[in-house]
């Protein structure tokens, strides 16, 4: 297994790992990012307020969004398993 090979499998690794994170952590900031209006408008200063409204967006999010990160994962999943044969072969 050479160089080019490797660091072409950690991109693609890491371009997986983006895909499925972005959504949750696009969602986790903008439900801050709203909690943190409503609480400077409404000047109610609880800490534990800004957790609820992110947690149930996150949860409701991968509720549906996780048929989608399975076929993703193991659609890359299928395409490494079909790299070994190349790879130990050296070709």
């Amino acid at each position: 297994m050479n160089q080019d090979i490797v660091i072409t499998l950690l991109q693609k690794m890491f371009i997986l790992t983006l895909e499925i994170s972005v959504p949750m952590l696009l969602v986790g900031v903008v439900l801050g990012l709203m909690v943190s209006i409503f609480q400077t408008v409404t000047q109610i200063q609880e800490s534990t307020l800004t957790f609820v409204p992110k947690i149930v967006g996150c949860v409701v999010l991968l509720i549906f969004l996780l048929p989608w990160m399975f076929s993703i994962v193991i659609t890359t999943t299928n395409e490494f398993f079909d790299m070994i044969p190349q790879l130990i072969g050296g070709a």
